[in-house]
């Protein structure tokens, strides 16, 4: 008989295994974010991406790097760290302040890949730095850069979102910043270039640095609130893009894919935002929509009619098909629960209820739909834009609760106004429209809405929650 034997052997070493435990972790990671692209699957996909995060970790902590092995005791008091400060953060925010925890997040993520950056460059000796290969000594410059523009710039984000005394929700610009930005930016891609043909130039990374954390500052301090999902968007993506430049410093493979899949996902969600506002990026970062002040072109065009409860309630209980278009007001008050709750009075009148969401409504992307889904909305009555919009001719009522800027007709034809060319829901071709609002004040691009003033609009003055509470009541009673 012939001999089977075979010709070779393959052997793993445990590197080899280990590039395959990542790799395993990277098609989570992959299948994970995929699953969050539909608000079905999201919930889902958010623990099949902590499951790839948490193979990688398990993975971590048997790697051997240059010969010596982690200590596990620092992995373990890291991890027990990191963990304890991640539930309180869970258990502890509200929805509402999802917006200042992703920003607060995407820093973390910035100044992790500075430090990690920094610390393998001053661990390694001259002599090893000049063995280095040029990329390796770049990736370590923009993983500083990167990371620390990404750390400022979410604090700052932070800031304006929390609504902080100290940085002013409306963009804060003056003479010569976009020079100086342009000069930072410049200063900090040089010297992480002169850092090739300089390896022991350790000052010069103290110096890239620098030059980051200040950046990161001017660039967000001169946007606007009614920007930030925008951005969110972008520092998320910084933070994946600084997180792959760390994992080329380190040679870990699973930090490479997983920053770069972070990255490209928010550039796409970056370009998504900007297509829904009709603004290009330059626009959204040096543009400084939102300091405008109310009155003049912006301010009251004619008088608001004011409706009582009652008078909203007998309007809505005859409607047929109410479209509910919730924004930051809704989140403002805590008000989703509510609002679903006021949705089944209507539909136990066989009325048909939809939701209108429009993509920057709130302060970061996909808030709307967040806060619906933690009240069990149904996922097949949100609607986008381009879904909803020809169905608000037909629309016996819509009901706009603390949405102000995506409702604005002034986009459609107001040419100076800094919203024109901005896809609107068109809540103005209702029968009838409810706006719930506290008052009559402007929205972040600091304009008056022009749907206030039409014939078809009524205000309902008050807390969103109470005054949906109190409609829900209503209707209830007849």
């Amino acid at each position: 008989m012939q001999d089977m034997t075979p010709l070779t052997t393959l052997a793993l070493d445990k590197g080899d295994w280990l590039n395959l435990v990542y790799l395993f972790a990277a098609v989570l990671f992959y299948l994970g974010l995929k699953m969050l692209s539909s608000v079905k699957t999201a919930r889902r996909g958010n623990l099949v991406s902590a499951l790839g995060m948490l193979v990688a970790i398990a993975a971590t902590f048997f790697v051997i790097s240059d010969g010596e092995a982690i200590s596990l005791v620092w992995i373990g008091i890291a991890l027990l760290i990191g963990a304890v400060a991640g539930l309180i953060l869970a258990v502890r925010v509200p929805m509402t302040g999802m917006p200042e925890m992703v920003a607060l997040l995407n820093g973390c993520g910035g100044i992790a890949s500075l430090l990690v950056a920094c610390g393998d460059y001053l661990k390694t000796s001259d002599a090893d730095l000049a063995l280095l290969p040029g990329n390796t000594l770049m990736a370590i410059g923009l993983a500083t850069l990167i990371g620390g523009l990404t750390f400022t710039g979410s604090l700052v984000a932070y800031a304006k979102l929390a609504g902080s005394k100290f940085i002013p929700d409306a963009p804060v610009q003056f003479a010569g910043q976009k020079a100086l930005i342009a000069v930072l930016l410049i200063g900090g891609l040089v010297l992480s270039g002169y850092m090739i043909a300089q390896p022991g130039f350790g000052f010069g990374l103290i110096l890239i640095a620098i030059l980051a954390l200040a950046l990161g500052v001017l660039l967000v301090i001169g946007i606007g609130g009614a920007d930030m999902p925008v951005v969110i968007a972008l520092l998320n993506s910084y933070s994946g893009i600084a997180a792959s430049m760390a994992g080329f410093v380190l040679g870990n493979f699973a930090l490479i894919i997983t920053g770069a899949l972070v990255g490209a996902s928010g550039i796409i969600l970056t370009n998504i935002m900007c297509k829904a506002m009709n603004r290009s990026l330059m626009n959204v970062l040096f543009g400084g929509v939102g300091g405008a002040v109310a009155g003049g072109k912006g301010g009251p065009q004619g008088e608001a009619r004011s409706f009582s409860i009652e008078d909203a309630a007998i309007v809505l209980d005859a409607a047929r098909t109410v479209i509910i278009v919730p924004g930051y007001g809704m989140a403002v008050a805590q008000a989703q629960h509510a609002v679903k709750e006021f949705a089944q009075q209507l539909e136990s009148r066989s009325i048909d209820v939809k939701y209108a969401i429009h993509p920057v409504a709130g302060r970061m992307p996909g808030h709307m739909n967040v806060l619906l889904a933690e009240a069990d909305v149904p996922y097949e009555q949100l609607q986008d834009l381009e879904q909803i919009n020809p169905q608000f001719e037909q629309a016996d009522v819509a009901l706009v609760i603390g949405a102000n800027d995506v409702t604005n007709p002034a986009a459609r034809h107001d040419t100076t106004s800094p919203i024109y060319g901005m896809p609107i829901l068109d809540v103005d071709k209702a029968r009838t429209v409810f706006v719930i609002k506290r008052s009559m004040n402007p929205g972040f691009a600091g304009i008056q809405n022009e749907l206030y003033f039409k014939e078809n609009t009524g205000m309902v003055f008050g807390d969103a929650k109470k005054v949906v509470s109190e409609l829900s009541a209503e209707l209830a009673a007849n």
